[in-house]
């Protein structure tokens, strides 16, 4: 598990545009199967997260149409919401970062990891919009 003192910046980066951490399992099953929309960010340590999915996240919330609920678990640090969520991924492997878009309760979007590793911010931007566009 990762050390408080480096994760909590890598939340905050999120939860400070808005984004609501779920740091256990019942917040994460009740975000994921409430009623409209959901997006999980899976935030994670490494480079990519840093460099494009978190800018990311934050970039695609610009657009006309954005999810009800903009929710956020770290892999590595909240490993017992992680796990809830990865239940909830079927049938994508666990990955992280990554982004699930649910409707309704119901898996309709997923960006594995080798989806965000060499795309800039802006790639999974676009590609979290056109979702929401059709989704939300």
């Amino acid at each position: 598990m990762y050390p408080e003192s480096i994760v909590k910046p890598m939340i905050a980066d999120l939860t400070q545009v808005g984004f609501e951490e779920l740091s256990n399992p019942d917040a994460v099953k009740a975000a994921i199967e409430s009623k409209g929309t959901t997006l999980v960010v899976v935030n994670s340590v490494c480079g990519c997260a840093a460099g494009a999915a978190r800018p990311g996240a934050k970039m695609s919330l610009s657009g006309a149409k954005r999810p009800d609920r903009i929710t956020t678990v770290f892999a590595g640090f909240d490993t017992e919401a992680v796990a809830e969520a990865r239940k909830h991924f079927a049938p994508f492997p666990p990955s992280s970062p990554a982004f699930a878009l649910f409707k309704d309760g119901k898996l309709v979007h997923f960006i594995e990891r080798h989806h965000i590793e060499g795309r800039s911010a802006e790639m999974i931007a676009e590609n979290l919009k056109m979702a929401y566009n059709e989704f939300c």
